[in-house]
């Protein structure tokens, strides 16, 4: 059992960057890989990016990698998400996760409630 909250988003202009906070409570993260999901009006939940519970290994999808950094400190319990270079179809609802190594939704046991970034042209 582990509670996520999401912070950080906001409205950004096309360019710009962002850093999302992920908070954990309840539990610590260090024994559980990271991930960050993303959701736009009308599309599916999609992978955005996930860190290793040690920090050595990451993944990104296509289509945010070299703009995008996901790091995590496990003595603050809290993971982030750096976003440069943002771009209007970034927009969308950005959820942490927590769970087991992997890109898949259901790889993920626990959620936060999401932070709304949109990125204006």
């Amino acid at each position: 059992q582990v509670q996520l909250v999401e912070s950080g988003g906001g409205l950004v202009q096309a360019g710009g960057s962002l850093r999302l906070s992920c908070a954990a409570s309840g539990r610590t993260i260090s024994s559980y890989d990271m991930g960050w999901f993303r959701q736009a009006p009308g599309k599916e939940r999609e992978f955005v990016a996930t860190i290793s519970w040690s920090s050595d290994t990451t993944i990104y999808a296509d289509s945010v990698k070299g703009r995008f950094t996901i790091s995590r400190d496990n003595a603050k319990n809290t993971v982030y998400l750096q976003m440069n270079s943002l771009k209007p179809e970034d927009t969308a609802v950005y959820y942490c996760a927590a769970g087991g190594w992997g890109t898949e939704r259901y790889k993920y046991h626990y959620w936060g409630q999401g932070t709304q970034v949109t990125v204006s042209s």
